[in-house]
């Protein structure tokens, strides 16, 4: 026989090892079979395969299938734009290696949370998070959920455009169905994000192979003069970087689960190294293929560029091209929500969130809370708030914590000489990084100083909620009995438990 605790309230669940039921037992509920036995924790079941995927499947939303055209318009040339895609692709492998680095020598989940907390300190961490909490992640979900939402319909209602209240309510569907996911079973979360990955890089493949055998068919019309002077802008090429930047970000993903990666020392470099050489091979080798199909002028007057791509190569087929764009947001979705739960989980561990959010569910071993939590935050803001503008405002700041994640790699150096080190980088590598991060907030103030104000102004409101609800916590009696009844009620409604160590 074995009993389980629920809750501090002393709800107890006993399981019967045997096929009879003892009398006095209560049968317990089905368990998962997903679920390994022994303590109630984050499994280690994020394999190589598994921790590609989860690169992989973020980084390769919508983007290059639909508007990859931002680094075209600001570069000027064909050939400068595929200079700027090896460029950033190159500069994102920067920051990944230094990542590899801090996830190696900091084995604790969390990404640019936890890497903060432990170079800068607590406060520094707080805003880092409190940003993400009531605004960017639901904000971002949101607007690749959108995406899923529409390229899902748009076979559906061709020629015509696809109503917008029918694109929401989709959208949310497909929320509550990866928040869904996500809650149930870790195991389950991972093999459809492998599933995932497979199908984005399948679609990439349909475009890039007969882009290439065109190509080397001789159609190289538009490659003539790729690299002509006369059109390059210079002031052009830092906007043309950001949105390369852009494409590739998601290669921190793993980082945030780093828990449940086996054997990390290993797993989290080979999988970020092998994850960006395959998306910087498929972004390059995917704009090629555009490139050999359609001029410039086409492509930058194209509503979407692989369904155009795919009605000038293959007729009919073109129809399928926003399935896969669907399932690719999709990806994006899983793979997205999987890892920043565990910040989420994270920050309650270390008292920064109700201490809810880092419990883990009984039987399903998921830290349902912190898969949840973000889940009323989202859907308010697809229906009621403007995601885009909010986006704007708080777009500036990932690149600054993660600048500053990359510059406490540099600090401890110095301050935690002796820190384990399984993997490490030379001191050149995140130094450009970081540079290239502070460059990019530094253009956002120059481009457009408002909305990048009011995203500052936004985020600063975490140094007051850091002394209100962290600093400051002397609760009147009350409300602390209060906060505890709506703690256990939770704990007991979603069948929680705190983490067994």
């Amino acid at each position: 026989m074995t009993k389980r605790s629920v809750s501090g309230e002393g709800t107890v669940i006993k399981n019967s090892t045997q096929n009879g039921v003892h009398p006095g037992y209560t049968a317990a509920p089905k368990e998962d079979p997903d679920a390994p036995a022994g303590k109630v924790e984050l499994k280690k079941k994020v394999t190589l395969l598994r921790g590609i995927s989860i690169i992989i499947g973020t980084i390769i939303g919508a983007g290059i299938f639909i508007s990859p055209k931002g680094i075209l318009k600001h570069s000027g040339s064909v050939g400068m734009s595929l200079v700027v895609w090896i460029a950033c692709g190159v500069l994102s492998l920067f920051g990944a290696l230094s990542y590899a680095e801090l996830g190696t020598s900091i084995k604790k989940s969390g990404g640019h949370y936890t890497y903060i907390k432990e170079a800068f300190g607590p406060q520094m961490a707080f805003i880092r998070l409190w940003a993400d909490l009531i605004a960017i992640r639901p904000a971002g979900l949101a607007v690749i959920s959108l995406a899923f939402g529409q390229y899902i319909l748009e076979p559906l209602f061709m020629p015509c455009g696809v109503p917008e209240l029918a694109i929401k309510l989709t959208t949310s569907v497909g929320i509550t169905s990866v928040m869904y996911l996500n809650s149930m079973s870790t195991s389950w979360t991972n093999r459809i994000q492998i599933f995932l990955t497979f199908s984005k890089l399948l679609a990439i493949l349909i475009i890039i192979v007969p882009g290439l055998y065109m190509l080397f068919k001789g159609e190289t019309k538009n490659f003539d003069n790729a690299f002509e002077i006369s059109n390059v802008q210079l002031s052009g090429l830092p906007l043309a970087f950001y949105s390369g930047m852009y494409a590739y970000a998601g290669w921190f993903y793993l980082n945030f689960v780093t828990e449940e990666v086996d054997n990390p020392e290993r797993t989290v470099p080979l999988a970020i190294c092998i994850s960006m050489a395959i998306v910087t091979s498929c972004y390059v080798l995917t704009n090629v293929a555009y490139y050999t199909v359609m001029s410039a002028e086409e492509l930058l007057a194209s509503e979407a560029v692989a369904v155009t791509f795919a009605e000038k190569t293959m007729g009919n087929f073109s129809l399928a091209v926003p399935i896969f764009v669907a399932l690719s947001c999709f990806g994006s979705m899983n793979g997205g929500l999987f890892a920043f739960s565990r910040m989420f989980y994270v920050a309650s561990r270390e008292g920064h969130l109700p201490e809810v959010l880092s419990m883990i569910h009984v039987r399903r071993h998921t830290p349902l809370a912190a898969v949840l939590v973000l889940y009323p935050m989202t859907m308010f803001q697809l229906f009621v708030g403007d995601i885009y503008s909010l986006l704007n405002f708080m777009s500036f700041l990932r690149w600054l914590f993660i600048g500053v994640a990359t510059l406490g790699l540099i600090y401890m150096r110095y301050t935690r000489p002796d820190m384990p080190r399984p993997f490490k980088v030379p001191l050149i590598i995140p130094a450009v990084f970081s540079f290239t991060c502070f460059f990019m907030v530094f253009l956002s103030l120059y481009s457009d100083p408002l909305n990048t104000g009011i995203g500052f102004a936004i985020s600063l409101t975490g140094i007051p909620a850091y002394y209100i609800f962290i600093v400051f916590d002397r609760r009147p009696k009350w409300l602390q009995e209060g906060l505890d009844s709506f703690n256990r009620a939770i704990q007991i409604i979603l069948e929680v438990i705190p983490a067994e160590h």
